[in-house]
């Protein structure tokens, strides 16, 4: 293309930060992209500071106000502030990651601007409509020009789409891999660990967290693991989870079981060198399923889907329910810790180039969108 392009990209969220980092990386060898970052400040500026000096994103060119304090309210508010933004920036393209409300969010404002909309990490579908993050995902899909897949479950999930679809690989495994000299590697020495000795646990989706039963049966599970494997537990506590747990005037209770360490959420280095030297993983998390698939640390997932088949498939990932009995619960996560890391197979295109192949596709149909308009004016 003969001008600079301008490329927008919208993140809010710490799984956002992750994933629009490796592109930045790449960006930066080109004189002729201008990409800027707009925050959305789902996650709170504050929190956010941390990883993004971390993950070396720079400073955000532009923040939103949090005017809100419900979900459609946050919708509302990014629309309405990003608008503004993209009417005084003009991009060429908008780039969203992920599932997030500030996904969706940023989806509908470049629909309804008249800007193209690339969407990283489409197609992921856990069938499950319950989950917000599914619901984000669909409707980001159909309103994207350019969808960038990361496995071939998301191709089969875009059969359907609109816009033109793409298998890219994972920029959450590119931003892993890029960081992996720079990780710290005595995380778990700082919390008085030694080398696979210990399981991690999360837990943050509303489903496991936002109800007293819910968390009680947090509580049996961590109580049954201690007992039936022998294993510590360290479990970095996500503010949803710990402000639950306070409400419900169950964190004391929690902090009483016998070899679980609840510690402040990390950041992202010194999180993955945590995972990195456990044993396992017991979580809820979607992003936590591909870096681990990707390290060869057995893993258990704590709900009834995944829209990360992929790590299934590779063996390192098992999907049990969060409502089957803790015993049912316990017993899977002692198999998990019996998984020898040489059966986990390599999932296809964890390279650590998709950011490169997403940023050339997007420069091919920029240029290609250009001629086109040129001739039919």
């Amino acid at each position: 293309m003969n001008k600079k392009i301008k490329l927008l990209a919208v993140v809010g969220a710490r799984p956002n930060f992750m994933k629009i980092a490796p592109l930045i990386k790449v960006a930066r060898k080109f004189d002729n992209i201008e990409l800027k970052i707009v925050h959305t400040n789902q996650h709170d500026i504050k929190v956010s500071d941390v990883f993004f000096k971390d993950l070396d994103i720079g400073d955000p060119h532009h923040t939103l106000n949090k005017t809100w304090e419900t979900t459609l309210e946050m919708i509302g508010g990014i629309i309405h502030q990003l608008e503004k933004i993209v009417l005084a920036e003009k991009p060429d393209m908008m780039i969203v990651v992920g599932d997030v409300t500030s996904t969706l969010a940023a989806a509908l404002t470049a629909n309804k601007c008249g800007i193209k909309l690339a969407h990283i990490e489409s197609g992921l579908r856990s069938f499950d409509r319950s989950m917000p993050e599914e619901i984000n995902r669909i409707i980001t899909d159909e309103l994207s020009d350019l969808l960038f897949a990361t496995e071939e479950s998301a191709i089969k999930n875009l059969k359907s789409a609109s816009g033109k679809v793409f298998l890219v690989g994972n920029v959450m495994i590119d931003n892993l891999i890029n960081n992996l000299s720079k990780i710290d590697d005595d995380s778990h020495k700082k919390h008085g660990l030694a080398k696979k000795e210990y399981v991690v646990f999360t837990a943050h989706r509303p489903s496991n967290v936002d109800t007293e039963d819910g968390l009680l049966k947090i509580y049996d599970i961590l109580n049954k693991m201690h007992d039936d494997t022998g294993f510590k537990i360290v479990f970095p506590i996500h503010p949803r989870t710990e402000s639950n747990l306070k409400k419900f005037k169950l964190y004391g209770k929690f902090s009483e079981l016998k070899n679980l360490k609840l510690i402040e959420p990390l950041d992202y280095k010194s999180f993955i060198g945590l995972v990195r030297h456990s044993a396992a993983v017991v979580t809820d998390s979607g992003g936590i399923q591909e870096e681990t698939a990707y390290l060869k640390i057995p893993t258990v997932t704590l709900r009834t889907s995944t829209e990360r088949p992929s790590t299934i498939e590779c063996g390192s990932n098992k999907l049990v329910p969060p409502y089957l009995h803790a015993d049912t619960i316990v017993a899977e996560i002692k198999k998990a810790l019996e998984v020898e890391k040489d059966v986990i197979k390599e999932v296809p295109l964890n390279d650590g180039k998709a950011g490169e192949r997403i940023l050339a596709i997007i420069l091919d149909h920029l240029k290609a969108w250009e001629k086109s308009n040129t001739k039919t004016a």
